[in-house]
């Protein structure tokens, strides 16, 4: 029986991560879990926020309400109370058919590149 590689998934991402991932400073993570009771990472002895998958989820919706769409933190706030689970399942398409936007425009540059390169 061959031996089967296990994906290994990262349970707890730092405030840095999240904030890399999303390209925003930390502080305004900081400043978003006090305005969002639905974002509450844990926090290790010494005091630093592990989040995990779940939080960075909740994260990326705020994101898409206040950044991407230009929601207030208020009205924001009030869309996750009504439409949270919504809202995350819309989300998760977006970001899916950016992905599949982002390689299918990377194929027109090869395919048009590949054109270029071949004397005719």
């Amino acid at each position: 029986m061959p031996y089967k590689e296990r994906d290994i998934t990262k349970q707890y991402f730092t405030i840095g991560e999240v904030a890399e991932q999303f390209g925003v400073a930390t502080s305004l993570i900081r400043f978003w879990e006090t305005e969002f009771d639905e974002l509450r990472p844990r926090k290790s002895k010494k005091g630093n926020r592990l989040f995990t998958q779940a939080d960075v989820d909740t994260f990326r919706t705020i994101f898409h309400l206040v950044k991407e769409r230009g929601y207030t933190i208020p009205g924001a706030r009030e869309m996750l109370k009504q439409k949270g689970g919504q809202l995350k399942d819309k989300i998760d398409v977006i970001q899916s058919l950016e992905k599949v936007r982002g390689f299918l425009l990377s194929l027109k540059k090869e395919i048009d590149a590949a054109g270029k390169a071949e004397p005719q």
